[in-house]
């Protein structure tokens, strides 16, 4: 059976191979890593086309960065984290993972998280669904209402939008209030039945966000500061992100 050969990359200087440096703990070596598959072992991506954290980490420490910039397995990765828990040298190995997403062309990038980061972007509710300040409020107080007068023992429930100097603020994944609304509420009745002192945002309530796992700093930097503006801008002490 022919054997596929690959060709170490010594031509040119590897960006990889550096940030593979950067990463190590205490500025040690490519030795590090021990390739014990530790990593691989415990990733919900191994074996999708056929990489795995260890191959991966291997590879950037080779310098064969085209094989890394080109790889769709940067886009498997869930960044959970669990190679770095795992790893008895604790090499941070999503890092480098986020590093190759960014190498990636923008509009190359899947286009699922690039369409769910730019809608995100439109407007203050960094909604990924688009959905409006008013279409949010709309919904909150619909369900809210439906609930208190179907289940009387939940008679009392509040759900509260743009309440000033809440303990809390409440963000929401932004399908639920478009697409399954009735999701909301369980963890409505547990604040009620805790007595928590809470409030959505009619701004910044979406919970997730897209331009982070699409590698886009900027993009980013501001979902998270309109989110935190929010927060200040109503005076709450606590940012509850549910994601």
């Amino acid at each position: 059976m022919a054997q596929e050969i690959i060709e170490l990359g010594t031509q040119k200087k590897s960006f990889f191979k550096d940030k593979v440096m950067e990463l190590l703990p205490d500025g040690g070596n490519l030795n590090a890593c021990l390739t014990c598959g530790a990593c691989a072992s415990g990733c919900p991506a191994s074996g999708l086309e056929d990489m795995d954290p260890r191959k991966f980490l291997r590879l950037a420490a080779l310098g064969m960065d085209d094989i890394i910039t080109s790889t769709p397995w940067v886009w498997m990765c869930s960044m959970c984290q669990r190679c770095i828990y795992v790893c008895p040298m604790k090499i941070n190995i999503p890092q480098l993972v986020y590093y190759a997403r960014e190498a990636w062309p923008r509009e190359n990038r899947p286009t699922g998280i690039l369409k769910s980061c730019d809608i995100a972007l439109k407007n203050d509710t960094c909604s990924a669904m688009g959905a409006s300040e008013e279409d949010f409020q709309f919904v909150v107080e619909d369900v809210l209402e439906e609930y208190r007068a179907s289940q009387p023992e939940f008679a009392e429930m509040k759900a509260p939008v743009n309440q000033k100097g809440a303990t809390f603020f409440l963000n929401q994944n932004s399908r639920e209030p478009v697409t399954e609304p009735d999701e909301m509420v369980p963890l409505w009745k547990i604040l009620h039945m805790v007595g928590a002192d809470w409030t959505y945002g009619t701004k910044g309530w979406a919970a997730e966000n897209y331009c982070m796992f699409l590698a886009d700093d900027k993009s980013w930097e501001h979902i998270v500061r309109t989110k935190a503006k929010a927060v200040e801008d109503l005076g709450c002490k606590v940012w509850l992100n549910t994601e």
